[in-house]
């Protein structure tokens, strides 16, 4: 490990149990603002008085029944041709090269996948190689290092949940060149539906909490004191991308675009299909700024226009590049910045539907493109967002449908002739790791010749199969089934009880 890298430790809020005394249906004393039961409660925590005063701010929102939807009637569709296209901005490459001693790339590193049956971060899967995204995102610095000649530094904005085994995993390689800076997501507390106060939930006093979402990116950059020493040293650009996307690199194009045109926030869009019907899409406000409306901000009545891929057709690759210079200056100015706040209406306990109904509030990091005048979107290369939320992107990625460069760079495998793959895995027995592995103990099948996989029921997978074209596999039986080593699929397997 380098002798003059240096790992910054997170001012970590205070853990210990907060007294009960307040519960979801106590009432302040008379005449004290119901409000400083929160503050009381985050101020207990450690959290600053920067944070509390921009909860308080979303807080009176639900005071207003502002429920943080935007309309369908308020917002504009943005054409696919009104953006610049990646591929048209070679000519800021140079000036990106020369800017690369500039710029940090942060990762958000806080996701369990609890979806894919995780109990530690996410980051720690192994994908290709016997390599975990973390592995492979130290490797893709150190060469981005070594191509742009400039010590780019790395950052990651853990959680609580994350932040011990990461730590523990840099630790553990010993990264020559890459040592990255380590900050803390914040937590908000959950809002009482019925009362409007905190939430109280003695049984698991944790779960009276939630994550503010990756929009509290901001807040704890700066709170960490990452933001000043990223700036001390010169850094000004930030390249943003979620850890489990291997496909978001720092690209030259884009930096030497934002460092010329002056541009303080860019997010990179990509076109819409049925499959990212869900996902949050660009929009112009009545004046003509952008803003990005998540599927939690949209009114039902409004929800098949939000689903309308030819009506809003770009969607948010949460790939961002901001100005810290900017950023630094707009708190300066104004307090932590306010994002645009998502309500999101939940259980206190997410796994009974029988405990108190709570709001979280939340906020996402791409919507700070309506807080920034003169933010700008850019439709990026669809190999830029390899997003993995489930087993079987998973699969995808950890198969021959991608290759993976010497610089660590996972691209589309150039062989494969065919649209993207998609593949749909019985939740049943394939939705954990270790289903996963448990069914493919030999590792993925060939895939680079599969358009479509859907698995249901009891599979294993032996050795060296390839799978080709579309291919539906239906275990109907209630006893297990083995494909045998070698196998050739093109055609559709369905197995009787």
């Amino acid at each position: 490990m380098s002798h003059n890298a240096t790992l910054l430790r997170p001012m970590r809020p205070h853990t210990a149990a907060v007294p009960h005394q307040t519960t979801a249906t106590s009432l302040p004393a008379a005449g004290k603002d119901p409000f400083t039961l929160f503050a009381e409660k985050m101020a207990a925590q450690g959290l600053s008085h920067q944070l509390i005063t921009l909860f308080h701010s979303y807080y009176e929102e639900i005071l207003r029944n502002h429920t943080g939807m935007i309309a369908d009637a308020d917002i504009l569709p943005v054409g696919r041709e009104d953006l610049p296209c990646i591929s048209s901005l070679a000519q800021y490459a140079a000036r990106g090269r020369a800017e690369a001693a500039h710029a940090v790339v942060i990762k958000l590193n806080g996701g369990l996948g609890t979806g894919m049956g995780m109990t530690y971060a996410k980051s720690l899967i192994p994908v290709r190689n016997g390599l975990t995204f973390l592995e492979i995102i130290v490797h893709q610095t150190e060469a981005l290092q070594s191509t742009l000649g400039a010590q780019i530094p790395l950052a990651l904005m853990n959680s609580f949940s994350t932040d011990e085994d990461t730590r523990a995993s840099l630790q553990a390689m010993q990264a020559t060149h890459v040592l990255p800076y380590c900050f803390t997501q914040h937590k908000f507390p959950k809002v009482d539906r019925a009362t409007l106060l905190p939430a109280a939930y003695p049984e698991n006093p944790e779960l009276e909490w939630n994550p503010p979402g990756h929009g509290d990116l901001f807040s704890a950059l700066a709170l960490s004191g990452v933001l000043d020493a990223l700036l001390r040293q010169g850094r000004r650009y930030a390249f943003i991308s979620n850890s489990d996307n291997l496909g978001a690199t720092l690209d030259p194009r884009l930096l030497g675009y934002i460092a010329a045109e002056g541009i303080p926030f860019l997010m990179e869009v990509a076109p819409r299909t049925v499959s990212d019907r869900k996902g949050g899409h660009l929009a112009r406000t009545a004046s003509g700024g952008l803003v990005l409306r998540e599927l939690a901000q949209c009114p039902p009545e409004d929800l098949d226009k939000f689903q309308n891929i030819e009506r809003y057709g770009l969607f948010n690759t949460n790939n961002i590049w901001i100005d810290l210079r900017t950023l630094r200056e707009h708190i300066r100015r104004h307090g932590l910045l306010r994002l645009p706040m998502i309500l999101n209406p939940k259980t206190v306990n997410p796994r009974d539907m029988h405990s108190p109904k709570v709001y979280q509030v939340e906020s996402a990091m791409g919507s700070a493109i309506s807080c920034f005048p003169g933010a700008r979107a850019v439709r990026t290369s669809r190999e830029r967002f390899l997003p993995v939320k489930s087993c079987s992107d998973l699969l995808a990625v950890m198969s021959d449908c991608f290759v993976m460069k010497r610089d660590a760079t996972l691209l589309p495998n150039p062989a494969r002739l065919l649209p993207p793959i998609v593949i749909e895995l019985d939740k049943a027995h394939f939705g954990t790791i270790e289903g996963l592995e448990a069914h493919f103990p030999h590792g993925t099948p060939s895939l680079a010749a599969c358009r479509s996989l859907t698995v249901q029921g009891d599979v294993t997978f032996g050795a060296d199969i390839t799978v080709v074209g579309d291919v539906v596999i239906r275990n109907y039986s209630p006893l297990p089934v083995r494909l045998p080593a070698g196998m050739r699929i093109d055609h559709d397997i369905l197995i009787e009880e």
